[in-house]
């Protein structure tokens, strides 16, 4: 006879169970239902209904509109909640599509774009984006989805909500002065850029962007000079400004590169007029010099040359015994001499390029007029003003026409074309290298002492030793993708 127990078992075998279990759920359900119907308001209405002893009581099965719910029912309605911030950053490998598929998830929660910033780097993105969300939605549940949407893109997202005192701060942050660090180099090394960004850390300020202006380096560049170039866009106020100048100076001395520190305002993306020195700025030589070894005295002159350019020796009494050398020397020599000089590196891509974008150039010179209209045809340049030789019976009298262009009518000149051109001194740009450059370069808005003597570096505001001509390119904020060869 079998055992009552294992009868019982095979009443209660899983079969059973699972419609007992579907059964109990199915009778909680409907208690559920039925608890629910007494009442004409769902849970969420019953929880916005204001506690009064005014309020009037419902009607029982009642149509309840959720937007005249409030003041229907209470004094007061209940205020929305507020918008909440939130900061995504993705990261991942690129490819087409990817900022499209994150911007349209979050339109479905109509989010608002606060702040956006996106880079790619040899194939990886680094995307990320401040957006607020309407009070209606749920942050955390946008959190979840943008994850989810993430991994599905292949991506990496890091989310968390923005509190209003850090957003407000950040946005207090606007208001702090802005400048342009630009590290120019024939390549940056780790060493170069760990000593330029502490050197930024320990005058207080902080980095927001960092940009590459030059273009991708080849893997192996053979013999052709290179160029590299980094942007550094910082926010705050030095602690010293005479020693972060001091210092700029001496990485630039130690580590073999230039770097250059200006405003960040609307005159450094608005420069009109490039004024150029002429020897040993667009050109690798000194003119006199040369014109000097065809008449025997090259020595001479280069060493009183040298003296001028460094400022120990009054430039026009120099300018004049160097002239005076120069006598009986035939006209017929000049052509000769401007056939052989030599463009400094980058000079025709520099000119070139300005002419392309509009800029009025000019060259402010202490040397000769001839060899000046000559880099005029040549460069396409707008004016020059330089020194005029007397020549009498094809021969030079070893003297000079005219005002002599030294220190002071360069400074001169430049305001004049300023004057005439109807630009700001701050749209000015002037380049040299000697001291007789000086009041040019402090006249102007952007003064370069391009590969100068020492003097000229300690003095002017930029430096320029390691690049080209071309460099001054980049201190304009232009890249390189943007440039004619």
């Amino acid at each position: 006879m079998p055992d009552r127990r294992d009868t019982t078992r095979r009443i209660c075998s899983r079969p059973n169970r699972q419609r007992r279990a579907g059964s109990q759920r199915h009778h909680c359900r409907l208690d559920r239902f039925i608890r629910c119907r007494r009442s004409p308001f769902t849970l969420s209405q019953r929880l916005i209904v204001p506690v009064t002893t005014n309020a009037p009581k419902p009607t029982p099965n009642a149509v309840v509109n959720d937007s005249i719910l409030p003041s229907t029912l209470g004094n007061s309605p209940i205020a929305p909640s507020p918008p909440t911030i939130v900061l995504l950053r993705f990261t991942g490998d690129d490819c087409p599509g990817l900022t499209a598929s994150i911007s349209e998830r979050l339109h479905r929660f109509n989010c608002r774009v606060i702040d956006v910033n996106q880079a790619v780097i040899h194939r990886s993105l680094l995307l990320g984006m401040l957006v607020q969300i309407p009070g209606s939605e749920d942050p955390e549940r946008l959190i979840r989805k943008m994850r989810r949407k993430s991994r599905k893109l292949g991506l990496k997202c890091k989310a968390k909500i923005v509190c209003d005192p850090d957003y407000d701060a950040w946005v207090d942050r606007q208001g702090k002065s802005r400048f342009i660090l630009t590290l120019l180099s024939r390549s940056v090394t780790a060493e170069q850029f760990a000593a330029v960004s502490r050197l930024v850390s320990d005058q207080g300020l902080n980095i927001d962007v960092i940009t590459r202006l030059s273009g991708r380096p080849k893997r192996e560049p053979g013999d052709e000079l290179t160029r590299a170039c980094v942007e550094f866009s910082l926010r705050g106020d030095p602690t010293d400004v005479n020693a972060l100048k001091a210092s700029l100076l001496e990485l630039s001395n130690r580590l073999n590169l230039d770097l250059a520190w200006q405003r960040d305002d609307a005159f450094r993306r608005n420069r009109r007029i490039v004024a150029l020195d002429m020897d040993s700025t667009l050109l690798q030589a000194e003119v006199i010099d040369e014109l000097a070894k065809e008449a025997g005295a090259g020595e001479k002159v280069s060493a009183i040359t040298e003296a001028a350019m460094r400022g120990e020796i009054d430039f026009d009494e120099s300018l004049r015994q160097r002239v005076q050398s120069l006598e009986g020397l035939p006209e017929s020599v000049l052509p000769k001499v401007a056939e052989r000089l030599q463009l400094t590196e980058g000079a025709e891509r520099l000119l070139s390029n300005l002419r392309r974008f509009g800029y009025t150039t000019a060259i402010l010179s202490g040397g000769f007029t001839y060899f000046g209209e000559h880099l005029q045809k040549l460069l396409g340049i707008d004016h020059v003003h330089a020194n005029q030789l007397e020549i009498v019976d094809g021969k030079l009298t070893g003297r000079v026409l005219g005002p002599i262009v030294n220190a002071e009518r360069k400074a001169l000149l430049l305001e004049q074309l300023a004057a005439n051109e109807g630009v700001d001194r701050k749209q000015m740009i002037a380049i040299g290298d000697g001291a007789n450059d000086l009041p040019m370069l402090s006249r102007a808005g952007l003064g370069i002492a391009f590969h100068a003597k020492p003097i000229v570096r300690e003095s002017a505001e930029h430096q320029m030793s390691t690049l080209g001509l071309d460099a001054v390119l980049y201190l304009l904020g232009v890249r390189d993708r943007d440039l004619v060869e």
